[in-house]
């Protein structure tokens, strides 16, 4: 394959409409825009959201809430899921984004939560634990480690 060879497939780009080229073209004389009104002129028509001066839909709607912006995003973990490992490994936010286990890490980093039951003895590597998975951790014989 060689660069002038290429092209797009077939039915891939379509023509482009050439407006006021006579009345047999389909789209001659006004070049489908009708007569007259609004829409006919240049640079015509309403913003969107616009409903003829009538109040607007998004101005009668009540408003609520916010977005906090001091607030702190973490990946979550539940314990469950960290029985995927395999008996004393390391657990942390990379090796479990290279599992699948988790599809991004978050700015804050990671939290343990503790739903479920470990059966594994881990070291778990996370930034925050809720006072039961870091328990349930302890218990099964491993350790959690606050970075």
């Amino acid at each position: 394959m060689k660069l002038h060879n290429m092209a797009p497939a077939p039915g891939a780009k379509t023509k482009a409409k050439r407006l006021g080229r006579g009345i047999g073209s389909g789209l001659g004389k006004t070049s489908g825009k009708g007569h007259k009104g609004q829409w006919a002129r240049s640079g015509g028509g309403v913003r969107p959201g616009f409903e003829g001066g009538q109040m607007p839909l998004i101005r009668k709607v009540p408003k609520r809430g916010f977005t906090n912006i001091f607030k702190k995003e973490y990946t979550i973990v539940n314990l469950e899921q960290l029985n995927a490992f395999d008996d004393g490994a390391v657990v942390n936010a990379e090796k479990l984004l290279k599992k699948g286990i988790v599809s991004k890490i978050e700015p804050y980093g990671l939290k343990i939560l503790g739903d479920g039951k470990l059966t594994k003895k881990l070291t778990v590597k996370a930034n925050k634990f809720s006072e039961s998975a870091a328990k349930a951790i302890e218990n099964a014989g491993g350790k959690a480690e606050v970075l």
